[in-house]
C-alpha cells in the first residue's frame, strides 16, 4: 500500500466533508485514483517479531465447551473482551498464545499486572521452589518470607515509609489504607478525583469515581470528589503542563515557571475543601497517572500543592501505586515521585506479583500503629508464596533493567504514537509516561467528542486480529489503554505501532465508503 495513499487515507474524513453526497467527490484526479486504488486493495498486515518460544499442545475443553460452562457456572457481570473472546492457553515473557496456537503481543499485560513478563523463569522458579516447601501459613506464625520481603520492599520507598501490610488485591490496600487514615486522624471524610478507580469493594466504591464502577448502593460514605485536573479534556491545560514526552495540541500561554491551568485546577480543589467537607479531612488518595481512565496526566505541581492543602485539615494523602508502581513510568520506580512528593500512605497491586495475587500498603510506623487500637487480620496477605513470588518480582525488575526499559522503549512509543496523531483526525490525545500509555480517540480534533463505541470496538477488534492486544479506559471508554509487560522490546513496540496504525486505515476505508 503506497504510503503516498495511506496520507491520503489518513486525512480522508476531512476530504469526504468537503462533498459528502456527491459520489463525483471534489478532489484531484490522481488523488481520486489513489484513494480508489487503496479502497480496492487488501489491507497489509504487519509483520510479527520472531519468538523461539512453542507453547504446549492445548489438551482441555473445546471452545465451545468453554463457553457453555462460563455461561452456566461463572457470573455474568464478569465480562470478557471481543465479539469472540480469546481463550488463552500458555504465556511466555511479552507473548500470549490462544488454543489453536495463535501468538499475540501483550500490550495490555493482564491490565497492568504482568511486570516483568508472563512467566518469567526467576519468578516461576521461586514459585515451584516456595510451594515445595511451604505454600502457607497465616500470620499467626513467623516465616522468614514476609519479613525479608516486607524489608527489602520498604527499602525502595523514601522517607520514613518503612513499615508494609501485604494483602491479595488493590481494592484491598485501598480499603485498608482509607481505615487507616480514618483511624489515625479521628477524621471520616475522604477527597478523591473524579475519573478515578481506587477499587470494588463498598467500601472503596466511594472514591472510585467512574459511573459504571458504582453500584446503586450505599457506599462510601463521607467521600467526595472533586474536579479532575485533566489538561486535555478538562476546561484548561496547555501544550507545557504534563510531565511526559508528548504534550496536548492545546497552546499554552503561560509564562515560564507558571501554569494558569494548575492554578484554575488548585482553585477547583479549595472551593472542593471549602464547600463540600469539615474543617478536618481524613485523606486524600490519588493514582500519579490515572489507570483505568486512560493514562489522565495531571498539570505538573498539582499534585504538591494538592498534599498541602490537605495536610492542612489534617488529613493523609495516599498514592495509590497499583498501576503505576514498580518502575512502570520509566522515569521513577514509583509514579508519586514524578510529582515530588512523599505520601503518608502507598498503596500497590498488580505489578507487584507479576499477575500473582498480592498487593501491599506501606506507611510509616506511627501510622501504621494506629491499626493497633484493636485487631486486623488478613488470612492470606504475605503468605509464602506471594513473598516469595514478590521477591522474585523485584529482582527481576533489577536485573533485566526493567525500569530503563520502561523509559527507552516507552518515550519511543510515545513519540510514534504521537505522529499517527498528526496524521488522524480521530486521533485527539497522546499521554503518559514509560510504558503507561493512553490514546484518546475523538470524531475529530474540533470537538473532541468521544469516539462512538461501535468505532472504538471495531478498530480494537482489528488490532487483536493482527496479533496486538491493548485495552480500553476513560469515562466513556474512548481511550485506548497501552500498559504492556515491562520486558518489550523496541521491534515489539514498532510492531504495535504499525499494527494501530493499519488499524486506523482500516477504520478510514469504513468510514468512507459509508
Amino acid at each position: 500500500m503506497a504510503s503516498s495513499a495511506r496520507l491520503l487515507l489518513a486525512r480522508w474524513p476531512r476530504l469526504l466533508a468537503r462533498n459528502r453526497a456527491s459520489t463525483a467527490l471534489a478532489l484531484p484526479g490522481r488523488e481520486v485514483h489513489q484513494y480508489q486504488e487503496l479502497k480496492n486493495s487488501s489491507c497489509l498486515q504487519p509483520k510479527m517479531p520472531p519468538c523461539d518460544f512453542v507453547p504446549e499442545k492445548y489438551d482441555s475443553h473445546t471452545y465451545e465447551q468453554i463457553l457453555k460452562i462460563r455461561q452456566d457456572n461463572v457470573f455474568p457481570s464478569l465480562l470478557t473482551c471481543y465479539k469472540r473472546p480469546l481463550l488463552i492457553h500458555q504465556g511466555h515473557m511479552q507473548w500470549l498464545f490462544d488454543f489453536e496456537g495463535r501468538r499475540y503481543l501483550d500490550f495490555f499485560a493482564g491490565i497492568a499486572t504482568v511486570s516483568v513478563g508472563h512467566c518469567h523463569p526467576k519468578v516461576t522458579a521461586a514459585g515451584q521452589k516456595q510451594l515445595g516447601r511451604l505454600g502457607h501459613t497465616s500470620n499467626i506464625y513467623l516465616h522468614p518470607g514476609i519479613q525479608e520481603y516486607s524489608k527489602k520492599l520498604t527499602a525502595l520507598l523514601p522517607g520514613s515509609l518503612k513499615v508494609a501490610y501485604l494483602t491479595n488485591s488493590g481494592t484491598e490496600a485501598n480499603d485498608l489504607a482509607l481505615l487507616i487514615a480514618r483511624i489515625f486522624t479521628h477524621n471520616n471524610d475522604v477527597i478523591c478525583l473524579r475519573g478515578s478507580y481506587h477499587g470494588g469493594s463498598t467500601y472503596v466504591m466511594g472514591v472510585t469515581a467512574i459511573g459504571r464502577y458504582k453500584h446503586a448502593v450505599a457506599n462510601g460514605v463521607n467521600c467526595h470528589s472533586t474536579m479532575l485536573p485533566d489538561v486535555f479534556r478538562g476546561p484548561w491545560g496547555g501544550s507545557h503542563c504534563r510531565d511526559s514526552p508528548v504534550q496536548t495540541i492545546r497552546k499554552c500561554s503561560c509564562s515560564s515557571g507558571t501554569c494558569h491551568a494548575n492554578d484554575q485546577y488548585i482553585a477547583q480543589f479549595k472551593d472542593t475543601l471549602q464547600t463540600c467537607v469539615p474543617n478536618k479531612v481524613a485523606a486524600f488518595i490519588a493514582e500519579p497517572i490515572q489507570g483505568v481512565n486512560g493514562a489522565v496526566q495531571f498539570p505538573k505541581g498539582f499534585l504538591k500543592e494538592a498534599y498541602q492543602l490537605v495536610r492542612e485539615r489534617g488529613g493523609l494523602c495516599i498514592a495509590d501505586e497499583v498501576q503505576t508502581g514498580f518502575g512502570r513510568t520509566g522515569s521513577h520506580f514509583w509514579g508519586f515521585q514524578g510529582h515530588d512528593v512523599i505520601p503518608d500512605i502507598v498503596t500497590m497491586a498488580k505489578g507487584i506479583g507479576n499477575g500473582f495475587p498480592m498487593a501491599a500498603v506501606v506507611t510509616t510506623a506511627e501510622i501504621a500503629h494506629s491499626l493497633t487500637e484493636n485487631l486486623h487480620f488478613n488470612t492470606f496477605g504475605g503468605n509464602p508464596m506471594a513473598c516469595a513470588v514478590g521477591s522474585a518480582v523485584l529482582d527481576a525488575i533489577a536485573e533485566d533493567a526493567l525500569q530503563k526499559n520502561c523509559q527507552e522503549i516507552g518515550t519511543h512509543l510515545l513519540l510514534e504514537f504521537a505522529k499517527l496523531r498528526d496524521k488522524f483526525e480521530i486521533i485527539g490525545d497522546v499521554r503518559g509516561k514509560g510504558l503507561m500509555i493512553g490514546i484518546e480517540m475523538v470524531k475529530n480534533k474540533e470537538t473532541c467528542q468521544p469516539l462512538p463505541a461501535e468505532e472504538m470496538d471495531q478498530i480494537w477488534e482489528d488490532c487483536k486480529d493482527m496479533g496486538l492486544l491493548i485495552g480500553k479506559g476513560g469515562i466513556y471508554l474512548q481511550t485506548f489503554r497501552i500498559k504492556p509487560p515491562m520486558c518489550i522490546t523496541k521491534e515489539d513496540a514498532d510492531f504495535a505501532v504499525a499494527v494501530f496504525h493499519e488499524a486506523l486505515i482500516r477504520h478510514m476505508e469504513r468510514t468512507a465508503e459509508n
